[in-house]
C-alpha cells in the first residue's frame, strides 16, 4: 500500500467526480438515493467505487462510502487505506466518517453539501475536530451544481410518483 508521500501529486479531482456521479446514477437507476464514491490511491488511481445500497441490501450501513471502503479493504487485504482519497457526490454522515477515520484515509473530496446530516464541515464538521488521532483533509464543493441537481432531481420524482400513486393527496379536503 501507498503511504503519504511528503511532495503529494497534484490531482484533478473533476473527472473522479465524474465517476462518482455515474455511480450515483446507477443508484438513482435503482430508486436508491443517489450516493456515488470511489477511492483512489495516492497517485488518482481508481481502487473501489460503489453507489448507495441500502434499500436494496436491506442494510443501513450500505452507503456508497461503506461499500467502497470495504471494497478497497478487500483488495488491499487490510482496513487501513493511509494515502487513499475518498471522493463521494454527497458530504458523508456521521457514520461514513467514521469508517474513513478508522479507515486512515488521508483525503475526502466531495461535491454537494449536507446540511441535514453532513458530519464533514455542515451539520457537524468532524475532520476538524482535534480530538480524533488522524487527521482527514476536505476539499469541497467539487462539481456541487452536478451533484446536487442529480439529488434534487431524484427527490422531485419520488415526490411526483408518490404524488400521482396517492389519488387522497389530488381532493381537496373539506374543512
Amino acid at each position: 500500500m501507498e503511504m503519504i508521500e511528503k511532495q503529494k501529486m497534484a490531482i484533478d479531482f473533476y473527472p473522479l467526480m465524474r465517476h462518482a456521479l455515474r455511480e450515483a446514477e446507477k443508484g438513482f437507476a435503482k430508486g436508491e438515493v443517489p450516493v456515488g464514491a470511489l477511492l483512489t490511491n495516492s497517485d488518482g488511481r481508481i481502487l473501489a467505487k460503489a453507489h448507495n445500497l441500502p434499500i436494496s441490501h436491506h442494510d443501513p450501513t450500505a452507503h456508497a462510502e461503506i461499500l467502497a471502503l470495504r471494497n478497497a479493504g478487500e483488495f488491499y487485504k487490510n482496513y487501513r487505506l493511509t494515502g487513499c482519497t475518498l471522493v463521494v457526490t454527497l458530504e458523508p454522515c456521521i457514520m461514513c466518517m467514521g469508517a474513513a477515520f478508522h479507515a486512515r484515509i488521508s483525503q475526502l473530496v466531495f461535491g454537494a453539501f449536507d446540511p441535514k446530516s453532513g458530519a464533514a464541515g455542515s451539520l457537524y464538521d468532524l475532520p476538524a475536530d482535534r480530538h480524533f488521532n488522524h487527521r482527514i483533509e476536505v476539499i469541497s464543493g467539487i462539481m456541487e451544481k452536478e451533484c446536487s441537481d442529480l439529488l434534487q432531481n431524484f427527490f422531485r420524482d419520488r415526490r411526483e410518483k408518490n404524488r400521482v400513486s396517492d389519488p387522497r393527496r389530488n381532493q381537496i379536503q373539506a374543512v
